[in-house]
């Protein structure tokens, strides 16, 4: 017998009433901060980055794909990866449908890493996967943008994500265990693996100039993270105790039906 309260439909409907008025709340906050995040002053980027994408060596600009927006998602996909993170291809496995809407909105949806053009063509054929992907690889772009920390960086504990310097759980002493087993999972150890981070940042342009807008790291791509978005409003919640997933080829069959 379920141990979870229980009562009449009356009961459920009355209490269901009193959580409308919470998720109501909790949407008009919501645009409030989405108002807040338009408000921000633009950065203008002057820096001839360069990436290397299916259509050959690319600027910055040329990511837009002639829109005035662009999104890109940081994805942990380092050059001594052998694939890219179990986290970041959950995320990105609902990048394909939302990518065909944004095109449609003046929007280029984009991920970005630092591995070889060559092992993001691979592993996104992998996935199945059709959205841009550009390699940054050897540039600044990831650095700059405070997703991904050199080795010496790491060393000396100088290393500022989420806008804030030291004390992200990557950074802890032990290494923790969720840690551990993505790096292994994709490939790496530990440290090498924590040297690229999640993120998302969004770029406008206007008379030819780019600007950079916003950017959200760790928890703040959850909201893009479909998968918990769905769990979020399961029975159970997200019930976790670990790590539980895998990316989408790695799961049993059984799980799937």
């Amino acid at each position: 017998m379920t141990t979870h309260t229980t009562g009449t439909r009356e009961e459920w409907l009355a209490a269901r009433r009193a959580l409308l008025d919470e998720e109501k709340a909790l949407t008009r906050r919501s645009d409030e901060v989405v108002r807040q995040r338009q408000a921000l002053p633009w950065v203008r980027v002057d820096k001839n980055y360069r990436f290397e994408t299916d259509d050959g060596s690319a600027s910055l600009a040329d990511l837009f794909k002639g829109r005035s927006q662009l999104l890109v998602y940081h994805f942990m996909f380092g050059p001594d990866y052998k694939a890219g993170c179990p986290s970041c291809s959950a995320v990105a496995d609902g990048f394909n449908g939302s990518a065909v809407h944004l095109a449609n909105h003046d929007v280029t949806l984009s991920a970005v890493s630092r591995a070889p053009l060559g092992k993001l063509q691979a592993y996104k054929r992998r996935m199945g996967w059709t959205f841009p992907w550009a390699s940054s690889s050897g540039g600044d772009f990831n650095f700059d943008f405070n997703v991904s920390f050199t080795e010496e960086q790491q060393r000396a504990g100088d290393i500022e994500y989420n806008f804030v310097r030291g004390g992200h759980a990557m950074d802890v002493t032990p290494v923790p265990p969720p840690v551990a087993e993505f790096a292994a999972m994709s490939g790496t150890d530990a440290a090498t693996y924590s040297r690229d981070r999640p993120g998302m940042s969004a770029f406008v342009i206007e008379d030819g100039v780019v600007y950079h807008t916003y950017s959200t790291y760790a928890r703040g791509v959850d909201a893009l993270w479909g998968m918990y978005q769905w769990l979020d409003r399961a029975p159970r919640g997200r019930n976790e105790t670990g790590i539980w997933w895998r990316r989408h080829d790695e799961y049993d069959q059984r799980e799937e039906r």
